[in-house]
């Protein structure tokens, strides 16, 4: 009597149809899975995150740019340039990783260890922070 009513209780009860969260083919296997494979759980994974992803690549490139000319015309941890040679090489001073204020308020902007403060007549002191 007790198998004849498991079996009655198996044969009521629905199973859910699962499917890949990306392709919607039948999952099989266990029941927390989401993705039918590897290739499917990173596409999704890497929709998801594309938007903010983007955003975040765009903005690096832009720094690595920047740490890049400033490390250029900056080889001996100490120089000065104009404003016209920088902008001349793409660098765009409204991205920048810190700002370092001296007691003399003097203003450094940093692009990593690379670090700039304008001067007089268009003038830049380019500067390497030597902590690192």
């Amino acid at each position: 009597m007790y198998i004849s009513t498991l079996t009655t209780q198996t044969k009521n009860i629905k199973m859910e149809k699962r499917t890949c969260l990306e392709c919607g083919e039948t999952l099989k296997g266990r029941a927390d899975q989401k993705f039918c494979n590897d290739s499917c759980r990173n596409a999704y994974n890497n929709k998801k995150a594309s938007r903010t992803t983007n955003y975040m690549r765009k903005i690096n490139r832009i720094l690595k740019n920047n740490h890049s000319i400033l490390e250029q015309l900056n080889p001996e941890e100490k120089t000065t340039t104009f404003k016209s040679i920088l902008e001349k090489n793409g660098f765009n001073f409204n991205f920048y990783t810190n700002t370092y204020i001296t007691k003399n308020n003097r203003i450094y902007y940093f692009v990593y260890d690379q670090g700039y403060a304008e001067l007089e007549n268009n003038k830049y002191l380019l500067v390497k922070n030597a902590e690192n």
